[in-house]
């Protein structure tokens, strides 16, 4: 396929190579990588697209006695109840619910609930009644916490924490541990009096008596059961930090600082407003009643995890860009949930470019640009061949290694959000941002898939974008450009140049996209030259009133996922310089000419009128043609007078005539 395309601005592209990967974990979505990707778990609201279920949990009241698990020797024994509050979206009789039979044992079941069967990691509850879409009722359930070691439920030297991605919750206490059902919280835990408990929402009260404190935290904002935590040591240290909202200076936010003996989380605190002012003005205002964040012990070896309103971290770990990272989730991750495990790269991508994008903020774009390109380079080096979003996994999730996999789920997805800005524009793209963000209606407080978002990018910006995403998000790997170009001289006063974009990765899959090309003459100066590849081996030809004398594509890298090379070729098409035949009457012309062009072979004929810098004046014909002679008239239609030149193409055949008007 051949586009001609007359202009006189054009720009130029470099071809990203392989890059060595860091060594150390330089930002904070490696971190968060390594951490997850690393763990050994014991395996045992909804956006418009998320996957339905036959019930909706509306509430969990958990209540623990969590007393010996801070006092040595440290048991991870402890007894509960789970109060669960349901809405029925299809005829019950009995409800199914994730336990681990590994970790859990369930005592006895109560309200609602009439008789259980905990086998295969189910808790199957025989209800009371029949209930119908609509209804509502409770299931309370009775149950201890076995003296194991699951990874989810975390003891040690007076600490105790949990960490549930992905599907961990179900170790700790009976739920529906899928990231599509999210539910309020209502949490009350018995500790020792040296000790100091945080989790998910506001402290709604801590009662103190004698050597005992009742601490009891609710969460109003549905959380998924991932992101339901506990986090306590004896002799924490808790700072809080009131960060006044921009929407309304006089609510603050209280962020609540638990650190380890001997840490200073003081640089922290420092940023935390700046960054809290960052994400307000780009994604919306923070989402929740407060926000923390927990270092843990030697137990949590590895960055963070975003718990809804509490992220806990690694010991020691107040490190700039890993909260820049966590603390993103809140929007991204938590106010906004993957609806399945398929859809992760909606938390980890976003995680990942609000690095960036902080980098942006402080230092300015070049900042931003070398993160991505930090991205990419870790995406190219450790590509394991795999896509971002594999249905399956909606189902059935893969291995930690494989699901939070720091190339593909962090660093490419990352770099995806940055193609979409390069091909939306900056306005349209933080356009598009702020709108997810803050879509109430469909999107805050719930979980949602990819064809949520896609659908929610196009709604903004009018155009149908799945073509994009759909290349972006469900294909292995990257473009690899084989592009050629040539310059060709057609007379003293014109010349052109000829480019083909050519991809060729083995797998056959073609990455569309918009190209940039630099192209530099002999006078010292430059132009940049936009077209949209859309098909492999497309050509695209210029015509320029000044010598080109280099080509240059991507110049400024924005599309950071690629490889390949830019070459000077032997020429357009299979008969580089075939012209065709035609003659042209007055020459000069006063107020009309006439131009006859002969044609050999059945091919689109394509005249098109230049002006002397090579812009397009006029389209006089363009229409398949059988072999043949043809007549047009050219008429002045008061053109100034000048150099012209008139363009004529018929499949790989072109001419090119000098026209001047007096």
């Amino acid at each position: 396929m051949l586009q001609r395309i007359c202009l006189s601005i054009v720009v130029c592209l470099a071809v990203i190579p392989f890059l060595t990967a860091q060594t150390k974990y330089g930002s904070g979505g490696e971190y968060c990588s390594h951490a997850k990707s690393s763990r050994h778990h014991v395996l045992q609201p909804r956006g418009p697209n998320s996957p339905s279920h036959p019930y909706d949990v509306l509430e969990y009241k958990l209540d623990l006695d969590l007393y010996s698990n801070f006092v040595s020797p440290y048991p991870k024994s402890f007894s509960g109840s789970a109060t669960i509050h349901i809405r029925v979206d299809s005829i019950l009789n009995s409800i199914d619910f994730n336990a681990g039979n590994y970790s859990l044992q369930i005592d006895s079941v109560g309200m609602s609930g009439l008789y259980f069967e905990h086998a295969n990691d189910t808790l199957r509850v025989d209800l009371d009644n029949i209930y119908y879409p609509g209804d509502s009722l409770y299931v309370q359930i009775f149950y201890q916490h076995r003296n194991v070691t699951d990874n989810n439920f975390n003891v040690g030297g007076g600490m105790v924490f949990t960490d549930s991605e992905p599907q961990g919750a179900r170790n700790w206490f009976p739920c529906w541990d899928q990231p599509s059902d999210k539910a309020r919280l209502d949490l009350t835990a018995k500790v020792p009096a040296t000790a100091k408990l945080g989790s998910n929402g506001r402290l709604a009260d801590s009662t103190h008596v004698a050597d005992t404190i009742w601490y009891h935290w609710i969460s109003k904002d549905p959380v998924a059961t991932y992101l339901i935590v506990m986090a306590g040591r004896n002799n924490y240290n808790l700072d809080i930090v009131y960060w006044p909202r921009l929407s309304n200076p006089q609510d603050t936010l209280p962020i609540r600082f638990y650190s380890n003996p001997g840490e200073n989380p003081t640089a922290i605190k420092n940023m935390i407003g700046s960054l809290a002012d960052f994400f307000a003005q780009t994604y919306c205002d923070h989402p929740f009643e407060k926000d923390g964040f927990a270092t843990l012990n030697n137990l949590f070896q590895w960055g963070g995890m975003e718990n809804q309103t509490l992220t806990c971290l690694c010991p020691n770990c107040w490190d700039e860009m890993l909260i820049v990272h966590e603390f993103s989730h809140q929007w991204f991750g938590d106010m906004i949930t993957c609806g399945t495990w398929a859809d992760l790269w909606l938390n980890e991508g976003f995680a990942n470019f609000s690095e960036a994008l902080w980098l942006e903020e402080k230092e300015g774009y070049g900042a931003y640009k070398d993160e991505i390109e930090s991205n990419a380079s870790s995406y190219l080096y450790g590509n394991p061949g795999w896509p971002i979003y594999n249905p399956s996994w909606a189902v059935t999730p893969p291995g930690d290694n494989i699901l939070f996999n720091y190339a593909i789920t962090y660093a490419k997805s990352a770099c995806v959000l940055h193609l979409f800005r390069y091909v939306a524009g900056d306005s349209l793209f933080f356009e598009c941002i702020h709108q997810y963000a803050g879509d109430s209606v469909r999107f805050r407080y719930q979980s949602v898939v990819t064809q949520d978002f896609i659908d929610k990018m196009n709604e903004v910006t009018g155009k149908d974008y799945a073509w994009f995403f759909h290349q972006w998000l469900t294909y292995p790997d990257h473009p690899v450009y084989a592009n050629t170009y040539n310059f060709t001289k057609i007379h003293d006063q014109l010349w052109d140049v000829w480019f083909r974009a050519s991809q060729v990765q083995s797998d056959g899959q073609f990455f569309a996209m918009p190209l940039e090309l630099q192209i530099g003459f002999s006078d010292g100066s430059d132009t940049l030259v936009k077209v949209f590849h859309s098909a492999n081996n497309q050509e695209f030809m210029f015509a320029f009133a000044k010598e080109p004398v280099s080509l240059v594509f991507d110049p400024d890298n924005q599309i950071v996922l690629k490889q390949g090379t830019t070459v000077v070729g032997t020429g357009e098409g299979s008969l580089p310089g075939q012209r065709l035949e035609y003659t042209l009457h007055p020459n000069p012309l006063d107020q009309s000419a006439q131009v006859m062009i002969r044609t050999t072979e059945e091919a689109p004929l394509m005249v098109t009128l230049l002006d002397g810098t090579g812009m397009t004046v006029a389209v006089l014909m363009n229409e398949n043609k059988p072999a043949g002679e043809y007549y047009l008239m050219i008429e002045r239609d008061g053109l100034p007078g000048g150099i012209y030149f008139l363009r004529m193409e018929s499949g790989i055949a072109r001419a090119t005539a000098k026209l001047v008007i007096r």
